[in-house]
This record gives structure tokens, sequence and C-alpha cells, in this order.
């Protein structure tokens, strides 16, 4: 018999019961789509995180204040040892000052103080929205953080020292308060202080449920004035003067920092920075091992499908097992008899996996848990690969049996 015949031989024994191919199949689809999706998502969490360190800036640097002792924020470092605390300290205006004013720190290249203030009612001839996010900052702060302009433009350092009440806004925003209207020039009033609109950010989307442009950017000393007060600085926001320096500009800062904050020998700082780059590398590869760990729960699934084939397999050889004496009697082979059960078993596992990569696809174009998923091409072939490799090594074991089946123990069968 050649390969052929052996083949059509199989599709026929298939059909013969289709609901029991059917639901064998349902196992492997589900088990390719599973791993397919979850690797997708793990992809996906990983691509939303890195866009938006990324929208930072490979060149920013956060410094802010660190009151729990001890610990550095990822990728970044404390400025001192793990020994003893000084007295706490915010940060301050001085300190973004001494930062921008300095000779010692030629790798910065601008200074950004930030306040920031908190779900802040927003109203506008009658529509009323609460912000997420309101930032009281200077003019360098959108270079530093990435944050371009659709429409108007930026407030400018003369709105800053003459404490003007203008304000940036969010895409979100913009579109709840004005829906289709030009939001730029519209007076809006934040917690009751009249705010006029000067620009509106480009959008930048959401990740995780958390929508990155219902946000407002102010002056400074105007956030202070009617929102947040004149305490402690929330952050200050360093752009250094290229991406390869800014290993040397947090040195710089920490440095002019210890000085101000009085940290000396093995005292921990009171502060914390924040480097993007070293934050993104740390980011990379715990979503590359989140992802694996999710690829690997989901290849279980695939091993029950395998185990399923095995059992349906062996039913089916157990139902034909006349069929396989006749066969055999009238001079069929045994390499024809394995072919045909190793076949079956394969095509169960090679179209469900198809199946479950169609899934897979259409299932990928929706949001799951807040997530888009990225489908990564290497998962299908790999998950294909495994579905086909399943298919041969659980059906080898019934394939062999069918094959040993001497002719007149098959023939006396019932």
């Amino acid at each position: 018999m050649n390969a052929l015949e052996i083949t059509r031989f199989a599709v026929r024994g298939l059909t013969a019961n289709k609901m029991r191919s059917v639901l064998t199949m349902l196992g492997i689809l589900i088990g390719v789509a599973a791993v397919i999706l979850l690797v997708a998502v793990g992809q996906g969490s990983s691509e939303s995180i890195k866009q938006r360190i990324q929208s930072l800036g490979a060149n920013t640097l956060t410094v802010s204040a660190s009151f729990s002792g001890g610990f550095g924020g990822p990728g970044g470092r404390s400025g001192g040892g793990g020994g003893p605390r000084t007295q706490a300290r915010g940060l301050t205006l001085d300190d973004a000052r001494a930062l921008a004013g300095s000779g010692n720190a030629p790798s910065v290249k601008s200074v950004s103080p930030v306040v920031t203030a908190s779900s802040a009612t927003t109203t506008y001839e009658g529509a009323s929205h609460d912000i997420s996010q309101v930032v009281g900052t200077y003019p360098s702060y959108f270079e530093a953080t990435n944050k371009p302009v659709a429409s108007g433009a930026y407030f400018t350092n003369q709105d800053v020292t003459g404490v003007r009440k203008v304000v940036v806004i969010g895409k979100t925003v913009a579109e709840e308060l004005f829906g289709q209207a030009d939001p730029v020039g519209g007076r809006v009033s934040i917690e009751g202080v009249s705010f006029t609109v000067v620009g509106v950010l480009k959008e930048s989307g959401s990740t995780g449920g958390q929508d990155a442009d219902d946000i407002a950017i102010a002056p400074l000393p105007a956030v202070q004035q009617t929102l947040s007060g004149y305490g402690s600085l929330g952050s200050i926001v360093i752009q250094a003067t290229s991406a390869e320096t800014t290993d040397a500009a947090e040195a710089e800062i920490t440095a002019i920092l210890n000085q101000r904050h009085d940290i000396t020998g093995s005292a921990t700082a009171d502060y914390r920075i924040l480097n993007q780059a070293s934050l993104q590398e740390t980011v990379t590869e715990a979503t590359g091992t989140f992802t694996v760990l999710l690829g690997a729960v989901a290849a279980i699934s695939l091993l029950v499908g395998g185990i399923g084939i095995t059992n349906i397999m062996l039913v089916t050889v157990t139902e034909r097992t006349r069929e396989i004496g006749i066969r055999k009697a009238i001079g069929a082979p045994r390499g024809a008899i394995l072919g045909q059960f190793l076949i079956e078993a394969t095509l169960l596992s090679l179209i469900g996996g198809l199946l479950g990569v169609g899934v897979a696809v259409a299932g990928s174009q929706f949001t799951i848990a807040g997530v888009r998923p990225v489908i990564v091409p290497q998962s299908i072939v790999l998950a294909l690969g495994v579905s086909v490799a399943i298919g041969l090594f659980f059906g080898s074991y019934p394939a062999n049996r069918a094959a040993k089946l001497r002719p007149i123990e098959a023939l006396r069968f019932e």
C-alpha cells in the first residue's frame, strides 16, 4: 500500500465517528489557542510597559523623595549606603534650582520640578470631568517626558514667572469637556479656579486601565497657589544631554543632592533616582520571564489534549480489532497498519492545532484584562510543532498495539 492509500484509510477511520474526532480535536484546539493567546498577552503587557517607559524618554531621570529608607527605586540608587538614616527632608524648589544652575552637572540638559494634584474636578460651560492627574511644572517637562502637543502650544517660562493660570490638557479631558469644539483659548474651571487652555497634548493611549490622556499640565506656581500648596515637590524630572550620559547625569545628581541633604558616609539618602534606561532593562527581563511562565502553564492543556488522543486511539484500536485482523489476513503489512493509526492521531492534532491558531488570532483582536495581545509568530510555529509532535508521540502506542495484533487473534475478537 502506498502513502496515499494509507492516508485515505486514516481519513475514513476519523470520519466514521465524527463527534468523537471533533471532541478529541477540541482538546488540542484549546491547548494551542491557550499557548498562543497567553504568550500574546505576556508580549502585549511587555510592549505596553516598554512604551510607557519610552514615552518618558530614554535620557530621562526622575528624582523623588524616599521616606521609607534604604531602598533606591528600580534601576536607580538611593545615593547612599545602607547605614543609619539622616533626618528625612522632602525635595524642594531650591534642590531643583541647584541641579539646574550647578556647574557640577554638565550631563544635565534640563530640570523640571513637579507637583501633582489628583482627581481635580474641572468644568466648562455645564460639562464636568474629574481629571485624574493635574501636574504643575516647567515648560522643559514636555520635552523631557516626550509629551508633544497636537494643537495650540506649551505654556512658557514667562507664564511660570507670572503665575499665569494657563493649562495644557490631554485628549481625554478635551473630549469630555469640549466634545468636537476646539479647546484652545477656552476657559475651564479647575477646583473653582479659572484656567485658560493653551494646548492639547497628542494622544498617548491607555495601559492596564490607566488613561495617560486624562491629564492637565499647568505652570508650577499656579498649581501650588490653587491646588497643591507650597509644600515639598512630588518629584524632579531631569533630562540628560543624551541617552549615553544618563549614568553620568545620575552620578552628578547624586553628588549634588548628597551635599544639599547632608548625606555623608554610610547614611541612607532621603531620595531616590529612577533611571529610565536601567528600568527598561529590568522590566524586559521580568516580563520575559512572565511570558515564559504563561506559556508553560498553557502548555499543560496541550499535554492533556495529547492524553485524550491516546485514550481515543486505544478505544478506536479496540473497536476495529476485527477490521485490523481482516486487513492483515489479506496481506496488509505491519507498516501500513502502523502508518494508518499514526496518521489518524497526527491529523487529529494537526487539524486541532490549525483551528487553535485561528481561534488565537481571532482572540488577539480583543483587549484581554486591559492588555491588547501581541501575537508572537514563534509561538504559532512552536504550538503547531508541539501539537503535531504530541499526535505522533501519543499516537505511537495505540498504533504499535494495532500493528502487533496477530491476525488469528484479531479475527476471533468479538
